[in-house]
């Protein structure tokens, strides 16, 4: 080269080597003497470097999956709506969770979540002004603010088109799914006069819509403060429950009708809070299953039932349910193992219920817990058959022992879909003794319930024969669910003479 111009290698810069005054480049960079004479010019072309520091601050802004703001940048522009009160001192803040996301995710995989986030990314900035702000705050949780001195009726508006949006089926990898979405609502300033604040009182309307049904939006008022607080209360109640001895276990029998005997005793646990009175399962074992303390909860309500089976007659099980939680975070191998060690119980005397939830989380350690623990001699049986996904895949990967028809089937009998429910018990039970497992129909109340699932010729599980009582009266229901075994007996022989 005329000027021997040399590129350092992965640096960026050109070197430039001058003999003399004469030559002198009229560029910025660097100048360096030479010894003979001259000087080098050295010269960093920096277009790299910049467009990199615009891709920093961009990914320092933005969500990388849905390329819309992320929390950091969402919390800057909200601090600068307080501050600036650029948008006629009101706005509104729009806190968004897709209802069904984790069912996708775990169904059909990760790559089809992420592909419905940014769908669901895409929906939302098409339904908002240039002036508003979408951002995904994390997970499956999104948020817009909403500029222009937002008034209810205007952020009413905004929820319903933002709902009717993300309701709508949306085609992910090859599936059709729909995710739909809860929002929660707050109003600055008037339902906050602090960012934290606002953010702090849309996420209690968020949570009041997903506990009133969901695919719902509320809009925040004084009293989720109070149920906040109580939820408070309760988890630290909860936190003390188990070593003050407020947990029990309720059992509630399953019936073989045509053996005329009672096969196994569910454990159904109750927590005797000390002025809420008894609390059932539904309003605490989710407060638990978030806080983590359902594995001690679970370890010690496997120990319990254990201990009071070896009580019964030796034919008949005790049934407990394990949330997914055990699965994913704790060692449930260890602790059936230890619990049946520590009690004694013969392990085919334990059988464990799972629900379709289990099996959509870490398919392969949860399939190769399930199978240590058959080897082990305890049975499997899988609650809530027909309500979630892919069910009848489960049933080909997993040999369970039994499979419980949901209750909704059941509660159902009693109304204008009772000839689908009829039609599902029936191939349920066929489907069972096709793969020799074992069904058992929940929710049974009434005789006409216990005659359709007598027809189907599965076991039976409900209130016609007993409700869930203490340890305590276990031998007194036995005692009654026999006699009235035998009752039905006599008005079976009775209406046959006649």
């Amino acid at each position: 080269m005329d000027r021997d111009a040399r590129r350092g290698v992965g640096t960026g810069k050109v070197v430039h080597a001058y003999p003399g005054p004469q030559e002198r480049a009229h560029r910025l960079g660097q100048q360096q003497p030479l010894a003979g004479g001259g000087w080098v010019d050295i010269q960093e072309d920096i277009t790299e470097k910049r467009q990199a520091e615009q891709k920093i601050d961009w990914l320092a802004r933005h969500d990388p999956l849905t390329e819309i703001a992320n929390r950091h940048h969402f919390r800057e522009q909200l601090k600068t709506w307080f501050d600036a009160r650029q948008v006629g001192g009101g706005f509104a803040l729009h806190w968004i969770d897709l209802d069904h996301f984790k069912e996708v995710n775990d169904t059909f995989g990760h790559p089809a979540g992420d592909a419905l986030l940014k769908s669901v990314a895409k929906r939302l900035r098409k339904v908002l002004r240039g002036s508003d702000l979408v951002a995904r705050l994390g997970g499956d949780e999104f948020a817009v603010l909403q500029a222009g001195g937002a008034s209810q009726a205007e952020a009413t508006k905004l929820a319903k088109r933002l709902m009717r949006t993300l309701a709508e089926p949306q085609h992910v990898l090859g599936h059709k799914v729909t995710a739909g979405a809860s929002i929660g609502i707050a109003l600055a300033p008037k339902d906050g006069s602090s960012p934290e604040e606002l953010m702090k009182h849309a996420d209690l309307a968020l949570y009041s819509a997903k506990t009133s049904g969901r695919c719902t939006y509320v809009f925040f008022q004084p009293e989720h403060l109070r149920v906040s607080g109580n939820r408070r209360e309760l988890e630290q109640d909860l936190q003390l429950a188990l070593s003050k001895g407020q947990l029990e276990l309720h059992y509630q029998p399953i019936v073989d009708l045509k053996q005329k005997t009672v096969t196994s005793l569910e454990a159904l646990m109750r927590w005797n809070h000390p002025t809420q009175g008894t609390i059932a399962p539904g309003d605490f074992i989710p407060l638990a299953e978030e806080t983590g303390l359902i594995l001690e909860m679970g370890k010690w309500a496997l120990h319990q039932a254990c201990r009071d089976a070896i009580t019964w007659p030796d034919q008949i099980k005790v049934t407990v349910n394990i949330s997914p939680i055990q699965f994913e975070y704790g060692d449930l191998y260890k602790v059936v193992k230890d619990a049946l060690r520590d009690t004694g119980l013969e392990p085919h005397r334990l059988e464990l219920e799972i629900t379709e939830t289990v099996l959509l989380r870490d398919e392969a350690k949860v399939h190769d817990t399930l199978h240590k623990l058959r080897k082990l001699g305890v049975q499997i049986a899988l609650d809530d058959f027909g309500t979630a996904y892919a069910s009848l895949s489960y049933l080909r990967s997993f040999p369970f022992d039994t499979i419980k028809i949901d209750r909704s089937f059941i509660r159902d009998l009693d109304g204008p879909q009772r000839t689908d429910c009829v039609a599902i018990i029936n191939a349920v039970v066929g489907l069972a003794n096709q793969l020799k497992m074992g069904a058992v129909a929940e929710g049974v109340e009434t005789l006409d319930h216990l005659e359709t699932v007598s027809r189907a010729g599965c076991e039976v599980q409900g209130f016609y024969f007993s409700k869930p009582v203490q340890a305590s009266e276990v031998q007194a229901v036995l005692s009654q669910v026999s006699e009235r075994l035998a009752s039905s007996d006599h008005n079976d022989s009775a209406g046959a003479s006649t």
